[in-house]
């Protein structure tokens, strides 16, 4: 008792008690703040992801109207101008992806057929290897389309609901990119006054890299792109895919999702073209040959010389920014998700307090190069061997 008495007398111990309670409720304080984020990312979702968009896409925009500006402009008409060439670009792409839709929904009845043949095949295997005859085959199959009508229908107008929601928010992201572009001096400036005067050069420095490693991201992946349509293109040509123009067109887009667009792509590639009739193995091996080659050139080649390490992003933070994107905005957040690590990391390594989590989420420019040293050393290697043989 009194040794408990003056452990509680000490001068000491009351701080410590403070101490500690000022760290919980710090603590505290950040869990809610995050929660209060998540819960706002989730329920305006509707305002920030077109907002989100048309801010990024005005980067990318930003300098295409600078140069019209140059070449004396009117302010309003150069930003006109620069989003019209960008309705352009989307509209040639969706030109190109109609008209191969339209190629492939002539041939139909050979699709049709090609499924029902492969349909038959199933019905054969299931019968011999499970014991399942097709007669039981065809109930199972009735009773599941009849528990599936109301779901088709449902599913039907969710589509034709998510398109007019598509194209509502595409005309809200023209707009807020005109007015992001139109604005920009004020919303700097804004952004400027928000913090003390001494910090003002720290700001300025924030939002420049911010804007300048959207722009180099954004021009990176879409040069990116244009080469893997061209490689997509030659390869499945060359292993006689058809419609290989759509399908080129295809993996080449998904690739704005890292990891899984192009994963999804080919195999889409690979199952419409065994449905309009293909070369059967000769096919499926062609098209995994030329999957395998675009990767291999764009994860040594494109992406170090013309994405480059403008968003250094470590792989882990990366699948994480992507599997946290998808959870609060779905396909929209996977696709954001890159460009706004990076954006975030520009903001960590220029405030001292946040530097920590700059590092934990960034990769060193040495790391990089020696990481990149190593998978062209070992390149070289596999060339000398398969020449010496």
């Amino acid at each position: 008792m009194v040794a408990c008495f003056v452990n509680y007398a000490e001068p000491n111990f009351f701080p410590m008690i403070e101490l500690k309670h000022q760290k919980v409720f710090k603590a505290a304080a950040i869990l809610a703040i995050l929660v209060l984020i998540v819960v706002i990312l989730v329920y305006a979702k509707s305002f920030l992801v077109p907002l989100t968009f048309a801010a990024i896409l005005s980067m990318l925009l930003l300098p295409v109207t600078k140069w019209l500006q140059s070449k004396g402009v009117n302010h309003a008409v150069a930003i006109i101008s620069s989003i019209l060439v960008l309705v352009s670009f989307f509209g040639l792409v969706i030109f190109f992806v109609s008209y191969q839709v339209a190629d492939i929904a002539g041939n139909t009845a050979k699709i049709e057929q090609q499924f029902t043949s492969k349909y038959h095949q199933l019905q054969q295997f299931t019968s011999e290897k499970l014991g399942i005859s097709p007669d039981k085959q065809q109930q199972m199959l009735k009773e599941q389309q009849s528990s599936s009508q109301g779901k088709t229908s449902s599913m039907i107008t969710g589509l034709l609901a998510g398109l007019g929601g598509f194209l509502t928010d595409s005309l809200l992201v023209l707009v807020y990119i005109f007015l992001f572009i139109y604005f920009r001096g004020r919303l700097k400036g804004f952004i400027i006054r928000l913090v003390p005067k001494e910090q003002e050069g720290n700001a300025v420095e924030i939002v420049d890299g911010s804007q300048k490693v959207s722009q180099q991201y954004l021009t990176g992946m879409f040069f990116m792109i244009v080469c893997l349509w061209v490689m997509y293109f030659i390869g499945f040509s060359i292993v006689g895919v058809k419609n290989a123009i759509f399908f080129a067109i295809l993996c080449g887009v998904l690739e704005i999702v890292p990891f899984v667009g192009n994963l999804f792509g080919t195999a889409l590639t690979l199952i419409m073209s065994l449905a309009q009739g293909g070369g059967g193995s000769n096919l499926i091996i062609g098209i995994l040959i030329t999957y395998a080659v675009v990767q291999f050139l764009q994860s040594y080649i494109l992406e170090p010389m013309i994405v480059g390490a403008e968003v250094s992003i470590n792989p882990l933070f990366t699948i994480v920014g992507l599997i946290a994107g998808e959870t609060l905005w779905g396909i929209a957040g996977m696709v954001l998700a890159i460009p706004l690590l990076g954006m975030a990391k520009i903001v960590f390594d220029h405030v001292e307090s946040l530097k920590p989590y700059g590092y934990l989420v960034g990769q060193d420019k040495e790391e990089e190069e020696s990481g990149m040293k190593q998978k062209l050393k070992g390149l070289t290697g596999k060339l000398k061997t398969l020449f010496r043989k």
